[in-house]
């Protein structure tokens, strides 16, 4: 059994955040999803690309409510050098008119439901976790290998905030960047895929982006959902695999 663990650590820091969890099985590979079903996914990030431009009030990107939010909870605890919340690198591509591109169909739903509600969106392989997925502040020293890299070892940082399970980090400073080693490819087949909120009057939106991700994944990637869940303080733990 693999569980899926906000440490105390988390909400020390967060205590009102929002973790959105959805785990599905059986994902097509990317070969196999229909030219007519991946133009249709294609054409959602389109509509995503357009939509995220309400939540763009301000041409100064760190005046934008979402990535303000994000701002601040970086500020709580240690990070990388120029380390920014994944939504804030999607919605300054749609500020500057460089809308966020097809990469592969996963990857597309997810950044379409990224930029639909702007929140972070992530996912990983569920086969390649070894033991519990944690989230919390670390000691440091976790390994990590980023990716687009081949050899050159990241460790995480003493007091930085990062999921990670038995084998070392898995994604550094919350939701900046994913490693080699539990990275979803082409060719996965279950994912754990997760959306953090960090604005308690924004949950309602997470809890939708949530649901509307895993019929998104189960629509065109023929996968069936076998977890669902929001954790927060109360409910700080989601079994994920038996």
């Amino acid at each position: 059994m693999k569980k899926f663990v906000a440490e105390q650590s988390f909400w020390e820091l967060f205590p009102q955040a929002a973790i959105g969890v959805a785990v599905v099985e059986g994902m097509k590979p990317a070969s196999a999803v229909p030219t007519e079903d991946a133009a249709q996914i294609e054409r959602l990030l389109n509509r995503s690309n357009e939509l995220a431009e309400r939540f763009i009030t301000s041409s100064t990107i760190s005046e934008n409510e979402p990535v303000r939010a994000w701002r601040a909870a970086y500020r709580a605890f240690k990070t990388k050098k120029g380390a920014r919340c994944s939504i804030e690198n999607l919605l300054k591509r749609v500020l500057k008119g460089n809308p966020v591109g097809s990469i592969t169909p996963a990857v597309d739903i997810y950044n379409a439901i990224s930029l639909k509600y702007a929140l972070p969106v992530g996912g990983e392989d569920i086969d390649a976790f070894e033991g519990d997925l944690r989230l919390g502040v670390t000691e440091g020293g976790d390994p990590f290998l980023p990716l687009g890299e081949n050899e050159h070892d990241d460790p995480t940082l003493p007091g930085e905030v990062c999921y990670r399970d038995d084998a070392g980090a898995v994604c550094r400073c919350l939701n900046w960047r994913d490693g080699v080693r539990t990275a979803l490819t082409d060719d996965s087949r279950n994912a754990f895929l997760v959306i953090e909120c960090v604005e308690p009057e924004r949950i309602a939106d997470c809890r939708a982006a949530v649901d509307e991700l895993a019929e998104l994944v189960e629509r065109y990637l023929g996968a069936t959902t076998r977890v669902k869940a929001l954790v927060t303080a109360e409910n700080p733990e989601v079994v994920i695999a038996e």
